[in-house]
């Protein structure tokens, strides 16, 4: 009764300190309370080991054939990355193509990265795309599993799948309450409680809320971020764990863009900005609210065998007004696109799954087998000032915000309406063979059935595929205990959704992906380091045309054959005694079918580390530095389209008052660097932060 007593209070405690959110001085980032609903042992530093549920096969990184980079919860609290899309700008080997303000895709690799996971459950986003922003406040970590994953994650897509790796309720009691105030009125409260429930700990509960306002670098551009979790764990039995969780997550901006800022004129001359020019106007907004359930039975079979069952649902809603800007012709040098749009997708997601070891030719094995599927229901509906959209438009009262809101009429059931319904089922199985003590064989295959029916602005999203297999192998080859050598094969085959010129949906994306590499440990295991090379050759890769269909809703996609090749290295851990480090460095090449460098808009270079140090004189004290640089980026067609190669510097100091209060500063774009975010979306775009500084406090019970 007493650990319940404890813990009904730190939860009353949370949420009378909750409605700090809506104060006029305070803010704050992540929390920090650590723990799996197993083990209450927090981890700590750098040298955070992937989860289970990252590679299905229950393998550690160092067995997996496929690089693996892991951000821990250290690192997103030490430089105050609340934002999955300043989190993930710390992963070396992802390129976060942030191209307006409220949409944003991921590249790995070259390409796109299709799928988020929440503890290894999830299904692929809509080309890549998040829309909104998702704020790390739940989770303990983010795993980036490397290359093509079609024996771990559903599809075989070359670039890299991300799993969310949720905080879990824990044995003892734990709470921390986190304020933080920064530049542009930015205010933060983070509230993260956690213990048992009950005297023995058989039931247990996490609560976490998170309140995030603030303003700009961009004119008239604010956003709020709000999210509120709760998840109970049940021991049903010494065999038997039952989690169950929810979370309500909104993100709403004001000022909001469709598209960037264009970057030449009509007459193709290159037009030049001030760094917090935005085309989003005083009446333009974006507001996307996701709620997300699950239900986990975890189940002990003894003899090493256990089993999950998973089921999840997502909701998630839209309301937008949108204000879009392009170069004309000599008669109309400018015009612009403003529409209305309102959206609502759920989706079903459930996965089966068991494993174990097994015993052949006198060795013992592990084995994996699986069913999962996913069922997606989509509405959209926009409406715009005509049928063909656009109006006349000028490019100084755009940039002042003096748009007045325009009558927005004009919808139809052909062409401004989405009406459709994806599903995904598979099977797999795989396993790891152990042939010697230290030849290690992963081999396994996934099968495949996906569907869709309805229509896509204006498209019949017709897609049918069934019985398709997609076939991994892997070599692991422990040179000893300090290194391995690996090797995997993986088939590539990935569903796309867009729409041709024949307004017929493209056929699926397929091909090889190869790799090879070294994995290792240094200084007595305090050091994890990899070397990877990579190879992929894709066909069919949906490539956006440039040229609308009639009405302009939806663009016109063709078919691409690209050949990439690359390399990967990375190093996370303890360096020295107080010493933390992670980061690594790519190099990635594209080619077209002719030869010819291509989707140079991904950074060929780019190195990036996140290093703190203790100090050994007042180990109260931890300071450090981030550090980002990459070589230059443009446009395929277009060599002055182009962003020079360049490097962000953020810095960071923490103070222990005590063993409750702690303090940190953190100063982001130290050199004031002005940059372009990304060329992904081709003649538009808009820069980075400016300098900029937080500052926080918490206080751990």
């Amino acid at each position: 009764m007493k650990s319940l007593l404890s813990f009904s209070a730190l939860v009353a405690a949370a949420w009378a300190i909750s409605p700090l959110a809506h104060a006029d001085t305070l803010t704050l980032p992540n929390t920090a309370v650590q723990a799996s609903s197993e083990s209450d042992a927090a981890p700590t530093g750098y040298q955070q080991p992937a989860d289970s549920t990252t590679t299905r096969l229950g393998l550690t990184p160092r067995e997996t054939p496929q690089g693996v980079t892991t951000l821990s919860r250290q690192e997103l609290d030490d430089f105050n990355l609340n934002s999955v899309k300043d989190a993930l700008r710390s992963a070396p080997s992802v390129t976060v193509e942030q191209y307006e303000t409220d949409r944003t895709n991921f590249t790995s690799r070259g390409f796109d990265i299709n799928n988020f996971e929440y503890d290894g459950i999830g299904a692929p986003f809509s080309a890549g795309l998040l829309n909104g922003d998702l704020d790390m406040a739940e989770y303990e970590q983010v795993d980036i599993l490397h290359g093509a994953n079609g024996l771990m994650s559903g599809t075989g897509n070359p670039s890299a799948t991300v799993n969310f790796i949720r905080k879990r309720p824990t044995y003892t009691p734990q709470a921390q309450v986190k304020v933080s105030a920064g530049s542009w009125g930015t205010r933060r409260v983070d509230v993260d409680v956690s213990g048992p429930l009950t005297d023995s700990g058989n039931v247990r509960g996490r609560f976490i809320y998170a309140n995030q306002t603030g303003n700009s670098y961009l004119d008239r551009y604010s956003h709020e971020q709000n999210v509120l979790s709760g998840m109970l764990a049940f021991d049903l039995s010494d065999a038997d764990t039952l989690t169950v969780g929810f979370s309500d997550n909104k993100s709403n901006s004001n000022g909001s863009s469709w598209g960037g800022l264009p970057l030449t004129d009509a007459d193709g001359n290159l037009i030049h900005y001030s760094r917090g020019a935005n085309i989003g106007q005083k009446w333009s907004y974006w507001d996307v609210h996701t709620q997300r359930a699950f239900a986990e039975l975890a189940h002990d079979f003894g003899n090493g065998w256990k089993g999950k069952l998973n089921v999840t649902a997502v909701d998630q809603r839209q309301q937008e007004n949108m204000y879009y800007l392009m170069a004309g012709d000599d008669t109309t040098p400018w015009m612009a696109d403003p529409s209305h749009g309102s959206g609502d997708e759920k989706q079903l997601l459930g996965e089966a799954q068991v494993s174990g070891p097994f015993s052949l030719g006198g060795r013992e094995h592990e084995l994996t087998l699986g069913v999962d599927y996913g069922r997606s229901r989509h509405k959209e509906r926009g409406y715009y000032a005509s049928f063909d959209e656009t109006v006349d438009a000028d490019l100084g009262q755009t940039l002042s915000g003096g748009v007045a809101k325009p009558d927005l009429p004009y919808t139809d059931d052909d062409t401004k309406m989405s009406r459709f319904t994806d599903r995904q089922k598979s099977v797999y199985a795989g396993a790891r063979f152990n042939l010697t003590d230290k030849l290690h064989w992963i081999a396994g295959a996934r099968m495949m059935s996906v569907d869709s029916d309805g229509t896509d602005y204006g498209a019949d999203r017709d897609v049918r595929v069934h019985g398709k297999v997609t076939p991994y192998t892997g070599l692991v080859y422990d040179l000893n205990d300090q290194y391995s050598l690996y090797a995997s094969y993986t088939k590539i085959f990935n569903p796309q959704y867009v729409v041709t010129a024949e307004n017929k949906v493209i056929d699926p994306l397929e091909g090889k992906s190869y790799e090879v590499g070294v994995k290792g440990s240094l200084l007595d295991k305090q050091m994890n380091v990899s070397a990877a090379l990579f190879k992929t050759d894709q066909r069919n890769v949906a490539v956006d045309t440039g040229v609308a269909r009639a009405g302009g809703t939806q663009d016109i996609y063709e078919g691409a054959d690209y050949k990439s090749r690359g390399v990967e290295l990375e190093a996370s851990g303890e360096l020295a005694p107080g010493l933390d480090v992670q980061g690594g460095y790519t190099y990635v090449h594209i080619e077209d079918d002719d030869g010819h460098k291509a989707r140079q808009y991904v950074p060929t270079h780019t190195v990036r580390t996140s290093l703190t140090y203790r100090l050994a004189s007042l180990p109260q004290m931890k300071v450090g530095t981030r550090l980002s640089w990459q070589s230059a980026i443009q446009v395929d067609d277009d060599s002055r389209l182009r962003q020079n190669a360049y490097g962000l510097v953020d810095v960071m100091a923490s103070y222990d008052i005590d063993n409750h209060w702690s303090t940190s500063l953190n100063l982001d774009n130290v050199t004031n660097r002005k940059y372009l975010m990304s060329l992904y979306s081709g003649g538009s775009g808009f820069y980075g932060a400016s300098r900029n500084v937080t500052a926080s406090l918490s206080y751990n019970f």
